[in-house]
């Protein structure tokens, strides 16, 4: 619904010929409050992307002023085609028409992600994990939202949508859907993500009368990612024994998304009669669909941990050879599986999978509580 609204939102635009002209700096608030472009850091020759970039206006100047070299981002054909009419060759200005979470799931990661009163236009769950992951470990996050309306209706403490009206110039008005949240509820969000807030700042519009206030929010990706912790439930007798498998192939390391929000490998409890080799293969198919033989299964060694008193027992495994592409399988709890380059992990990795990677490659930059970890002989 709310790509449509942007794109009759362009179109009027481009039927009135309103005139936009040239920045020399980034419009934060409403009536150009705020800080200035430094927010963003040095953006010279990094990978910085505007999310819901309209006609692109910020996206030139950045690139034109620092050296960027920026993909600008929108959902709406009418705001790209403004875009491209006004920056056809622009060098280091990249114009993507696509549904922004879309991008943020397929595009190698950037340095710098920023978004002018755009983000509350998304439902946040859909959102934020994309956003996390497409950042660089420690790369910068820095948006916009709306706090209260010109009419003075304040943020709701729900994560749920609400309609609000866009007011077009000479006349008109269209409705949209809007998460418009208290600054702690975004903040809760962005840390469940794997993010941290580090300033949201005040933008209240400064005209008298006009109740119309915006929240900046400054946030960075940790450079080193968190393991997220497992259930004190502990487990059926059955399942005291699990295993997680390692794939490394030419488009990085294999991992899925988990619908308790982790990020894990692919794994699971060990069956009666099976053999840890035998686990891995058959975990392997049931979750993404890979095939693999036991041979092609090399045991690392044995992770053994407690939660809540309870002894926890892991077995982590590198699959050296597998055929077919990774897919999500009816009646999985991990689905969403995707390649990651080994520099650029996402957040909230599962327990389990971060101290099987780190015993596997000790160098990767991943902080979880420690284990006993006994490697098996070559």
């Amino acid at each position: 619904m709310n790509a449509g609204i942007w794109h009759s939102y362009g179109t009027h635009h481009i039927r009135r010929g309103t005139p936009l002209p040239e920045l020399d700096g980034i419009d934060w608030g409403p009536g150009g409050t705020g800080p200035g472009d430094e927010v963003l850091g040095d953006l010279a020759g990094r990978r910085v992307l505007d999310l819901g970039c309209g006609p692109a206006r910020h996206a030139a100047h950045l690139v034109r002023t620092y050296g960027a070299l920026l993909d600008a981002v929108d959902a709406s054909a009418s705001q790209l085609e403004r875009a491209r009419a006004r920056y056809p060759d622009l060098p280091g200005l990249r114009l993507v028409h696509a549904d922004g979470v879309e991008h943020l799931r397929t595009a190698a990661p950037y340095d710098v992600i920023y978004s002018l009163s755009t983000l509350h236009f998304l439902d946040p769950h859909r959102l934020l994990p994309a956003l996390a992951a497409a950042l660089k470990p420690g790369g910068r996050l820095c948006f916009t939202v709306l706090h209260t309306n010109s009419q003075g209706s304040g943020p709701d403490s729900a994560v749920a949508p609400r309609p609000e009206i866009l007011r077009l110039a000479g006349g008109g008005e269209l409705t949209g859907q809007m998460w418009v949240l208290t600054p702690e509820l975004w903040e809760d969000l962005l840390v469940q993500y794997g993010l941290r807030v580090e300033d949201v700042a005040v933008l209240d519009a400064p005209e008298e009368g006009n109740h119309a206030s915006y929240r900046l929010f400054q946030v960075r990706r940790p450079a080193r990612v968190t393991a997220r912790p497992r259930t004190a439930k502990p487990p059926v007798a059955h399942a005291a024994a699990g295993v997680g498998a390692v794939l490394l192939g030419p488009r990085g390391l294999l991992l899925g998304r988990h619908r308790r929000g982790t990020t894990e490998l692919p794994g699971g409890t060990v069956e009666p009669g099976e053999s840890l080799e035998e686990t891995v293969v058959r975990e392997l198919a049931e979750e993404t669909g890979l095939l693999a033989d036991p041979s092609d299964v090399r045991l690392l060694g044995t992770l053994v941990d407690q939660v809540d008193g309870v002894v926890r027992i892991t077995f982590g495994a590198l699959v050296t050879a597998w055929r077919g592409e990774p897919a999500d399988q009816p009646d999985e709890s991990v689905g969403d599986w995707r390649w990651w380059p080994l520099d650029a992990l996402p957040p909230n990795l599962f327990e389990c999978s971060a101290q099987i990677l780190t015993a596997w490659r000790p160098d990767l930059p991943i902080d979880h509580p420690p284990a006993h970890f006994t490697p098996f002989a070559e």
